[in-house]
């Protein structure tokens, strides 16, 4: 025993030993940090996904969603990824955004949910909320949602029964899709299935007067949506036809601003 003891004190006092077996020992804990960082990385993490399409302005329920197996690296690089079920169940689809099915959750396509009412809070002043009367028809097949950026196309007749068609208003948000009874269109599974009853719009209180005037003369308002890029750049809300804003302004009175 005393022999082998001062053998191994004997190795562990030549410095040629005593590096490489802290070379050797360094290795070893590389070897298993690396296996430890590489396993986290690549380790699946089950996290939600979406069973269905979900349009923006959509509350989200438990049976839109489903669940995928993702590495902890992608989570790590994409600290917005939801990765759990109850910080999206009642929540809304932001207006802008929308999930593909087996897409992912991010925290920024998500708002809290509230009533189709509560847009009204955020109104700039001088804004006024124009409704125009639409249908499943006239909405393309439910294909115009919150947030898009359409353009409004005028249809009638001129001064001498010559047919008028033409824009109208140029890059206007929809704020909401509602149905008859103000409900939000967009709040459920089978959307696409319900029938609109009305587009809302925000818009400046003179432009807002000129559309309801351009009904009460007989025009007839219709929602022409565009693509994607149209709304990802959208262009400022203007009147695209001086010629039916003309026509419409011969057709009615101006009021005198001292009797409002």
């Amino acid at each position: 025993m005393g022999n082998a003891l001062t053998n191994i004190k004997r190795i562990l006092s030549n410095r040629n030993t005593v590096t490489i077996l802290a070379v050797l020992l360094g290795v070893v804990v590389l070897y298993f940090a690396y296996n430890m960082r590489v396993k986290e990385a690549i380790e699946p993490v089950q996290v939600p996904c979406a069973k269905v399409e979900i349009n923006s302005g959509t509350i989200i329920t438990e049976d839109m969603i489903d669940y995928v197996q993702i590495s902890k690296k992608l989570i790590k690089k994409s600290p917005g990824i939801i990765t759990n079920e109850s910080d999206l169940i009642g929540k809304r689809i932001d207006d802008s955004s929308s999930i593909p099915v087996n897409g992912l959750f991010y925290t920024d396509q998500l708002a809290e949910n509230s009533e189709v009412s509560s847009i009204f809070k955020d109104i700039k002043d001088g804004f006024t909320v124009f409704t125009l009367k639409v249908n499943f028809n006239t909405t393309y097949g439910n294909s115009i949602y919150p947030g898009n950026y359409i353009d409004l196309y005028v249809e009638g007749e001129d001064d001498n029964g010559k047919l008028i068609y033409t824009k109208f208003i140029e890059s206007i948000k929809v704020l909401g899709v509602v149905d008859q009874e103000g409900n939000n269109v967009f709040g459920g599974t089978n959307s696409k299935d319900n029938e609109p009853a009305a587009l809302l719009f925000a818009v400046p209180d003179d432009m807002f007067k000129l559309l309801r005037k351009a009904e009460l003369v007989g025009l007839t308002i219709y929602p022409i949506p565009r693509n994607l890029s149209y709304t990802k750049n959208p262009k400022a809300t203007e009147v695209a036809s001086t010629y039916v804003q003309n026509l419409i302004t011969v057709r009615t009175a101006t009021i005198p601003d001292e009797d409002l």
